[in-house]
């Protein structure tokens, strides 16, 4: 979790990008609590994660922040977000394990595939999990984490089962966001 010096300079650091246009209005501290549920669900995650459609950079820069034991790739199409991002990753000194990448994701080809894939409102669900699963190199216990809404099922077993993956239930804080969290499987 975010300890009190980190969760301020993360919402002074997203309130600039929140100012800027990378998100919409609304309160910043609530970006980040939101991003404690991701957090909670890569708790068990080494390596390399990948943020698909970073926009402003939640939840990539909280998880940054967070964790510095992990590599961080946040991948967005816009390359004024990317921009953007690049400038938070600078203030926040995050830049010897953090980059922005401008691409689209379903057209992404990385060299080194994630140990973790995390997204929050990128596309439909069944899209935003294929592109996730189709980056993750893990095989056995590579990790999936995707913003949830607080009403409804969106994950057909049939499609998990097409993607070799499983749903793993994760408790999160109070006050973080819902997510669906998924483990891969041979």
């Amino acid at each position: 979790m975010l300890n009190e010096d980190d969760r301020r300079a993360l919402i002074e650091a997203l309130g600039i990008a929140q100012r800027l246009g990378a998100f919409g209005p609304g309160e910043v501290s609530r970006l980040v609590r939101h991003a404690e549920g991701f957090l909670t669900a890569l708790s068990p995650v080494r390596g390399t994660v990948f943020d698909l459609g970073s926009g402003g950079g939640v939840p990539g820069l909280v998880i940054a922040v967070a964790r510095p034991d992990l590599h961080l790739r946040l991948l967005d199409r816009s390359r004024r977000r990317t921009d953007g991002l690049q400038r938070l990753i600078a203030r926040l000194e995050l830049g010897a394990r953090v980059e922005a990448i401008c691409t689209d994701v379903a057209m992404y080809e990385c060299s080194e595939p994630a140990d973790a894939v995390v997204a929050r409102s990128l596309a439909p669900p069944a899209e935003t999990l294929r592109h996730a699963r189709r980056l993750v190199v893990n095989e056995e216990r590579g990790r999936i984490v995707i913003s949830d809404p607080p009403t409804g099922e969106r994950w057909p077993a049939s499609l998990l089962d097409g993607l070799r993956v499983r749903r793993v239930e994760v408790e999160v804080p109070p006050g973080a966001g819902r997510v669906a969290v998924f483990e891969c499987f041979t």
